[in-house]
């Protein structure tokens, strides 16, 4: 008799607990190998998303583009081959070049504060629209700050551009530079140190400052932009549509929470690395020149240049880039 109102009690409490969230597997391939600093990060963002749902969550993460070339990730995740796409939009800006715009803002923010400040401020949605074309969902970013330019020679500013010849990835960078008279070189990021060595080009747009002292650019070059203001790119999460939205309320929330803490300890690592690798240098007699306000304001002026030509050529492109002058103006990095 006795135990009727503890069956009661139990019965009402299953009814009113929230139903828990199905077990899901998702499959997201990065372009970084597990052992770089940036592997290492995304192996704790996994291991955090696992622990916070509980083991609800299961994710193969595949390292070093092992399935499909890190260009294809983006259609591979679209498509259902994988689930997520855990590289960058910047690849994607054949396919339209607004992904210029949430994949390397040329010429943009100093910081990546600031850039995941228009994020997390009114840019999701013109970026949401742009990556909803696709069949894909864009949950965030991770950026590891700005990248430094290497050189045989100073780089002091805008008047050192004449000239310089550099390897550039294609696209809007050399756009940029050649209005500032620089000699962009497309070339392959495997061919910059022989480059260097063989005096084919002058310097290199690289990487971060860090990275560039991995790849043994300053045994070379005795230059260097630092801290940069040119090129920050934005590596990004983004799910197939269908995958995301059918994902439980409590599983979205937990894969934007991890991705968020991802965001900050990206940036965190990387300003601690770059820093560690700017005091090396200047001990080995590597010049650093830390371009003047007046100096990244005449850079940023001819990205903006560049920036209007890219908007004229997709309606998404034309959104994100007015979505970008908007908030740079609120923070006063820019003036129309």
């Amino acid at each position: 008799m006795t135990t009727r109102p503890l069956i009661a009690a139990l019965l009402a409490t299953a009814i009113a607990a929230p139903a828990m969230a199905q077990d899901v597997t998702l499959r997201i391939q990065t372009h970084y190998a597990p052992e770089t600093t940036s592997g290492k990060l995304a192996t704790q963002f996994v291991e955090d998303v696992e622990t916070m749902s509980g083991g609800g969550i299961d994710i193969e993460l595949f390292y070093s583009s092992s399935v499909v070339k890190s260009v294809e990730t983006f259609d591979a995740a679209a498509s259902g081959i994988l689930d997520c796409d855990m590289t960058g939009g910047a690849y994607q800006t054949g396919k339209n070049p607004a992904f210029q715009f949430v994949g390397d803002i040329m010429g943009g923010y100093d910081t990546p504060w600031q850039q995941y400040a228009w994020l997390y401020n009114g840019g999701f949605e013109a970026a949401q629209n742009l990556y909803g074309t696709y069949g894909m969902h864009l949950v965030g970013w991770w950026v590891y700050g700005q990248e430094s330019m290497s050189s045989s020679k100073p780089l002091a500013g805008p008047d050192d551009l004449k000239d310089w010849k550099f390897r550039s990835p294609p696209g809007l960078e050399t756009e940029i530079f050649a209005e500032l008279g620089a000699s962009p070189v497309v070339m392959d990021f495997t061919e910059i140190f022989t480059a260097l060595e063989t005096g084919i080009i002058d310097g290199a747009d690289a990487s971060g400052l860090a990275n560039n002292v991995g790849l043994g650019l300053y045994d070379l070059v005795k230059h260097a932009t630092y801290p940069g203001f040119h090129s920050m790119p934005s590596d990004h999460l983004a799910c197939n549509k269908s995958k995301w939205d059918g994902l439980s309320d409590q599983h979205k929330a937990i894969i934007d929470t991890a991705m968020q803490k991802l965001a900050f300890q990206t940036a965190l690592t990387f300003e601690v690395a770059n820093n560690e690798a700017a005091a090396q240098l200047r001990e080995q007699g590597v010049t650093l020149h830390d371009w003047s306000a007046e100096d990244r304001a005449t850079f940023r002026q001819a990205a903006q240049t560049a920036w209007q030509g890219w908007a004229d050529k997709t309606p998404e492109a034309r959104a994100l880039v007015d979505s970008h002058v908007e908030f740079l103006n609120k923070l006063g990095l820019i003036s129309e």
